[in-house]
């Protein structure tokens, strides 16, 4: 009996060593006690499930097939139309005074837009004034071998020799009267100053010359001062790539869109494709001629066009009502059934992701992508998120 209380003395004593972490007397010890609870996995629901009281509310429509012609989307830049593109070149070369015009500006054809201070002003006008004085000596010349040659003082040949000299002269003076014309001086009331007017009517998309700069084409400054672009008519530049040529063609209509009116679509024609592709990008210069009579395509501008192709493709439609833009995403809703549906039972529909295309007649959408014809939707999309917010 002493034999049994020294153990369990000894055993006591071992329990108290090891502490409240080992188990004694029949407690549970080891690692099991250690070890963490099992964990509970709980199924996830999707967020695009959602689950209504009266799901009958909610009248459905059956996506409708829809026949429209392929297209293809590719972006570029608004350009102004090169043959409606000229510069303003200063003839006289010489030093800017005054600057009448800036880029942006509209101006009108005839419009001064500079003056330039040149010494040509007075080189030209001083071989005027050589050239009519030639003449005017020639002239009295001519007609004094005209009396000689009637009293037969003198042989026809000599007033022939007079005749030509008259001639020469008269040419050379009308040369003269010409170069003042082109510095654009009146050889009537002579001036230092030359004055350069607009070729055309049109916008100022360039300036190369400030007040006191030089122009002209014989000094250092550049020969081109502006150049004025008629923008009634302007080039929208895209890049197609080499895989989408196929698709495009000269003389193919184009609707183009700008980023500054996303409402407001433009119609364009395809006037020229590059025959050289972008060695990098493989990619050809597509060129859109687009009428611009209100002057909102301003050059820069990024655009989109769309070409439309010679066979149809099929596509899903549904009410317009039936598609929810939120998050910048377009959505529907589907019916949930069979094996869709969560192991509670909840979720009578399923939000799903679609590509909503152009709308069509009677209240319809194009769908491009996300569901197939015959499918089920929910006709007004918006009254079900409403419920599901609430």
């Amino acid at each position: 009996m002493d034999q049994i209380n020294a153990v369990r003395l000894a055993s006591a004593v071992l329990c108290v060593a090891l502490g409240s972490t080992v188990g004694c007397n029949g407690g549970s010890g080891g690692a099991a006690s250690e070890a963490p609870p099992p964990a509970t996995v709980q199924a996830d629901t999707s967020s695009s499930l959602v689950q209504v009281a009266n799901p009958n509310a909610f009248p459905l429509a059956v996506a409708a097939s829809y026949a429209s012609p392929s297209k293809l989307d590719v972006t570029g830049t608004v350009n102004p139309d090169v043959s409606r593109t000229i510069p303003v070149i200063s003839i006289a070369s010489g030093r800017v005074l005054h600057i009448y015009a800036r880029i942006g500006d509209p101006v009108k054809k005839g419009q001064l837009l500079m003056d330039v201070q040149s010494t040509d002003v007075s080189t030209a006008f001083d071989a005027y004034l050589r050239a009519v004085n030639d003449e005017r000596l020639t002239q009295v010349q001519l007609d004094r071998a005209k009396l000689l040659h009637d009293k037969g003082a003198i042989p026809t040949s000599q007033l022939e020799i007079a005749q030509d000299a008259e001639d020469d002269a008269k040419s050379v003076m009308t040369a003269a009267e010409e170069q003042l014309k082109v510095l654009g001086v009146d050889k009537d009331h002579p001036s230092e100053t030359v004055k350069v007017y607009s070729p055309a009517s049109g916008i100022v998309i360039a300036q190369n010359v400030t007040d006191a700069a030089a122009a002209g084409v014989t000094y250092s400054g550049s020969a081109n001062a502006f150049t004025i672009a008629d923008l009634s008519r302007v080039w929208v530049v895209c890049d197609v790539y080499e895989n989408d040529l196929a698709q495009v063609h000269l003389g193919q209509r184009a609707e183009i869109r700008l980023n500054a009116y996303p409402g407001k679509v433009f119609t364009g024609t395809i006037s020229d494709i590059g025959a050289v592709l972008d060695p990098s990008l493989h990619t050809a210069k597509i060129r859109i001629e687009v009428a611009n009579p209100e002057m909102l395509m301003r050059v820069g501008m990024f655009a989109t066009a769309t070409f439309f192709g010679r066979t149809a493709e099929m596509h899903a439609s549904v009410p317009a009502t039936a598609i929810l833009h939120l998050h910048d995403r377009d959505w529907v809703y589907v019916p949930v059934t069979g094996s869709d549906l969560p192991a509670d039972g909840a979720g009578n529909f399923r939000r799903v992701a679609v590509d909503a295309g152009e709308m069509l007649p009677n209240g319809m959408q194009e769908v491009n992508s996300g569901i197939a014809v015959g499918q089920q939707v929910v006709s007004n999309a918006l009254t079900l998120q409403n419920s599901v917010d609430q």
